[in-house]
């Protein structure tokens, strides 16, 4: 068989012709929007439960100068930080996208917390997972990195975090996930694989997230919130109080401080020496 165009003349490393910043350039210049930054820590929320709590107490405010063709940015305070969110951006080719155009307009660190099914059994859901590495099994990863099983977390991001998080309305373990386009082909046999990979939870974004982070050198770190069991019976999606939007933020809290301690951190130290 031939070799299926996924891996066929990718050249990894050269530059891409078309780029987000130009992208954003011209939406800027059809939609009449100034030049702007976004954020510089930004969250992508697949499942839009975030968003749509923030909107619903008066938290969030939409950004009237985010020139993305497919998608709104709010911004709200979190950890004395205001961040960017963006909700509803489904799957690795979609959250790659959007991740691409928030890095072009200024962001330096991107949170994903996307929603997830539990593979391998840590306690009843919901609960959430540092996502330590992604299996691959999801097409955007294979035009940023070359072939491999898994797209990992930067080690330094993994440090900074892992059993860093104690406060959490939900507990956060740390583990590797899969990533698939096709969440209704988890078949049996294939979920019996994940399993033999110590494979805890699916979900349809991290691999992306992952290659493109290593590729571009950007720091993305990526949770998957366990809510649900492929809904093999019924009662299940359940994610907590508020659709699981106040465990979620309660994670965002503990993050958003990590990432301030680790820059307090690191100035303390350059100043030292």
């Amino acid at each position: 068989m031939q070799t299926p165009p996924i891996l066929t003349a990718k050249h990894h490393t050269a530059p891409s012709v078309f780029t987000a910043s130009n992208l954003l350039r011209e939406a800027r210049r059809q939609k009449s929007l100034p030049e702007a930054t976004v954020p510089r820590i930004c969250v992508l929320d697949p499942d839009g439960d975030i968003v749509r709590y923030l909107l619903a107490t008066n938290q969030a405010v939409l950004d009237p100068h985010w020139a993305c063709y497919h998608t709104n940015l709010y911004t709200f305070s979190c950890a004395g930080c205001q961040l960017g969110i963006i909700g509803c951006a489904v799957g690795a080719s979609f959250a790659v996208l959007v991740a691409e155009e928030l890095f072009a307009a200024g962001c330096t660190l991107l949170i994903s917390v996307t929603s997830s099914g539990q593979i391998t059994a840590l306690r009843e859901p919901p609960y959430f997972i540092l996502i330590q590495q992604a299996l691959r099994d999801e097409g955007t990863s294979y035009h940023y990195a070359p072939p491999a099983m898994f797209s990992t977390l930067a080690p330094q991001l993994l440090a900074l975090f892992e059993n860093r998080l104690p406060n959490t309305i939900q507990p956060v373990y740390t583990g590797a996930t899969w990533t698939t386009d096709a969440p209704f082909r988890e078949t049996e046999a294939a979920i019996e694989h994940a399993q033999t990979l110590g494979i805890l939870a699916v979900e349809m974004e991290a691999a992306a997230l992952y290659a493109f982070a290593e590729a571009k050198q950007t720091p993305v770190v990526c949770f998957a919130h366990v809510t649900n069991q492929m809904a093999q019976q019924e009662g299940d999606f359940e994610k907590g109080l508020e659709n699981g939007s106040l465990a979620a933020l309660s994670l965002l809290e503990q993050v958003v401080q990590r990432w301030q301690e680790s820059h307090l951190e690191r100035n303390a130290t350059e100043e030292e020496s």
